[in-house]
This record gives C-alpha cells, structure tokens and sequence, in this order.
C-alpha cells in the first residue's frame, strides 16, 4: 500500500483505537523505538497501558535488582518526539500536511486542533525546516547540487523578498528595510526542475558570477535577461548564452529564447514563503530556500514522495 495511504488510514481512524495502530506504524517505520534498555538493569523493557500520559503507553521495567520498585521511561525515549507534548496524532499531521503543503496557514492548523498556540506550530514549523535543511547540506556535501549539462539548460534570474506587511501597517523591523536578493537558477530537462536559490547580497558580477560556476556545468546552454551583471562574462567562461530584452518582449523572436520557466517558479515560491511569512529575517528565509531546494531536489525523487523522504531524513537526524 501506498506510504501516504497507510498515513491518511491512521489519522482518520476511530479516536479510541488511533494510538496504538499509530504506534505500532510509527515503530515499524522505525521513528519509535522497538525494543528499549532499561538504564538501571540493562533488561530489556516491557510496554505497558498507562492513561496518565498522552500516548497512552510507556516502556516499564519491573526487574527485581529494583527490589520490587517499577521504573518507566516515555514512549517517546531517543525519538523524533522525545521533547514534545504535543500528541503523536497531531505530530503525524502536521508532518503529512508539511510535506504535501497543505493548510499550513496556523489559523487552519489550530481550528483543525493540531496545536493551540502558534508559538506550539511555529516550533513545529521550525524543527521540520531544520531536518529538511540538514538533509539538502548533506546531499550537497555528498553529490554536490550541479544543473545543466546534457539536454538540460539553465535560466538565471534575481527577484526581491522583501518582507510584505499587511495593508501596508504596522511596524517596519531594521531587517525588513533591506532589500533580500534571491539569485534563482533553474534547471529545464523536460518535466523535471533542479531549482538552485542563494541569498546575495547585491546583484554584481563579482556576486552572481562565482555562483554560476559552481553550480552549472561548463557548456550548458544559459538563459537570463539582459542584466548587465552577465554581459560577456558567462560566454568567456564557456557557456553558451542567450538574453532576452524584458522592455520589447518575452519571448526572442530569433532565438526563441525565454525565462519563463524561473518567472513563473517565482510566484510559486514566494506565494509559500510570504503565507508562511518566512522573509521577515534573513535566517528563516534562507530555511525556507532550503526547502523549496529539498521538495524539488530530494523529496519528489523518493519513490513515497516528499513524506517518504522525510520520514527518511528525520530517521537520519533521530535514530532510535
């Protein structure tokens, strides 16, 4: 069955018989611990019912070196969860919502009862970017984040994040003054999208030049506009470029050139960042890069999906 499936199946389940069926997914997917060590005895512990904890269950060792003392430890012990009260059905949600993008606004999450605060949900929010972060730093150091090459080109662009504020009021942060240039690569082969996006400091040559030659291959044929950063320096390097004036037209009409494709991801970005208001430092936006990086590069190529991989990456970071 589907990875996805099997999620939905649990979440909307009968309440009284939700946990234990979670668990037992949760412990097969090892994100929970099957077996657990008893840290005074070193015997392996038992799981048992207690009502007076949110799971509903926690690992008891009634060894008698305790001379006829229990010792208990949370279910949660060494996991992903281990710090947080908040429900493992609520958890579950939110990471199913995270990875699909959907109803991530916190008025739904909290009208839905996945937390009751949005300071609990911006926790959330926070630790999952973290894991996503993490997973796209790792890959890079092991692959390396390369676009172009052979049947793929690469359309550059710079667009502004500034931080929006609602009907122009309230009061204007020192961070939120300066302009956030986001220098965006995009590679093209057929239906596939390697986004590459890094915050610069300003638009010169000395800052976007450095940028596109560690991450394109040498010879790909490249499409920007006609920004006079990339005048005459990408075609000495190498690459084969094309330019497209934005004042007469869109498209070229005599090469057919366009930078369509990075024109239109930009409205799907910034559409996720500013909802979530990830742009108001430069820290969260540069999260928010990251996962835009790792849905693209990481979790549509998992054979579950963005939940499958990352199931996989918080299995990585928390290890039970």
């Amino acid at each position: 069955m589907n990875l996805t499936r099997e999620l939905l199946r649990l979440l909307i389940r009968v309440p009284g018989r939700r946990n234990t069926k979670l668990i037992k997914w949760l412990q097969k997917r090892k994100l929970l611990a099957n077996a657990v060590k008893c840290p005074r005895c070193s015997q392996d512990m038992k799981m048992k019912k207690r009502n007076d904890t949110s799971d509903g269950l926690v690992w008891e060792c009634r060894h008698k070196s305790h001379r006829g003392k229990k010792y208990s430890r949370t279910l949660r012990v060494g996991s992903f969860f281990e710090k947080s009260h908040i429900s493992l059905l609520s958890w579950m949600t939110y990471v199913y919502r995270f990875s699909q993008g959907l109803h991530l606004r916190q008025v739904d999450m909290m009208q839905d009862g996945i937390a009751k605060s949005s300071r609990t949900l911006s926790k959330m929010a926070s630790v999952l970017r973290n894991i996503c972060h993490r997973a796209m730093k790792r890959y890079t150091r092991k692959h390396g984040q390369m676009i172009g090459g052979e049947r793929e080109f690469a359309v550059l662009d710079e667009s502004n994040f500034c931080h929006k504020r609602k009907y122009g009021r309230g009061r204007i942060a020192p961070t939120w003054r300066r302009k956030k240039w986001v220098f965006g690569m995009l590679g093209v082969k057929r239906e596939q999208r390697h986004p590459v996006l890094r915050l610069v400091k300003r638009r010169s040559r000395h800052h976007l030049v450095p940028i596109v030659v560690k991450h394109v291959h040498p010879g790909t044929t490249l499409i920007s506009d006609e920004w006079r950063a990339y005048r005459g320096a990408l075609t000495d390097l190498g690459y084969t470029h094309f330019s497209v004036n934005h004042s007469q037209w869109f498209v070229d009409p005599h090469t057919g050139a366009h930078t369509q494709h990075l024109e239109r991801a930009w409205l799907t970005y910034k559409t996720r960042i500013w909802r979530l208001r990830g742009n108001r430092t430069e820290q969260m936006l540069k999260q928010h890069l990251s996962v835009i990086e790792w849905t693209y590069w990481l979790g549509e190529k998992h054979r579950h999906g963005p939940l499958g991989r990352l199931l996989k990456d918080i299995r990585h970071q928390f290890p039970v």
